[in-house]
């Protein structure tokens, strides 16, 4: 935080030499019309993450992509990713609230992955008509195997560096 504040200081401080205290206005004025627009969506996205943790039922959650889910939750979650609508101000706190109600490491990093590489919103909306549909599908296509092993190495590494202990 402090390294981003001296940033924004020194760039602050270069646009008034440049521009005056005009072109720092008309920053600050942009920049909170910016956050204006981005803030309703990171509150509604938080928003659907709560509710989210709050109505799924941890049980199934923990059985279908907990940590004892193996294979089958990771391509539950690699499947979920890659049909879950939305930005980034969705897909995060819907990861979140996974989570907190019994997903693994593992299942999540699939979901992520899959939401980022397969993400079948952006390939309708856009891949489809500028790329064209050879290059879409096979795109698809190879971009498959990919979450569903980003979440096996997830796994894999997070139970080594956080082990559980057995109870006494």
């Amino acid at each position: 935080m402090i390294t981003i504040g001296v940033l924004v200081a020194v760039s602050a401080t270069l646009v008034w030499r440049r521009d005056g205290a005009s072109g720092v206005l008309d920053i600050l004025t942009h920049d909170l019309a910016l956050f204006g627009g981005i803030l309703p969506r990171v509150l509604a996205g938080c928003l659907l993450g709560a509710f989210i943790a709050e109505i799924l039922p941890h049980e199934k959650v923990s059985r279908s992509l907990g940590p004892k889910s193996g294979l089958k939750g990771l391509l539950i979650g690699a499947a979920f990713g890659a049909i879950l609508p939305g930005g980034p101000f969705t897909a995060y706190p819907v990861a979140s609230a996974l989570l907190a109600v019994g997903a693994d490491f593992g299942a999540t990093i699939a979901m992520v992955v899959s939401w980022t590489l397969i993400g079948y919103g952006r390939a309708v909306a856009w891949e489809l008509p500028i790329m064209g549909t050879d290059f879409t599908l096979w795109r698809i296509v190879i971009s498959l195997p990919l979450p569903v092993l980003a979440g096996a190495f997830g796994r894999f590494v997070y139970v080594r560096m956080y082990p559980k202990e057995e109870p006494s």
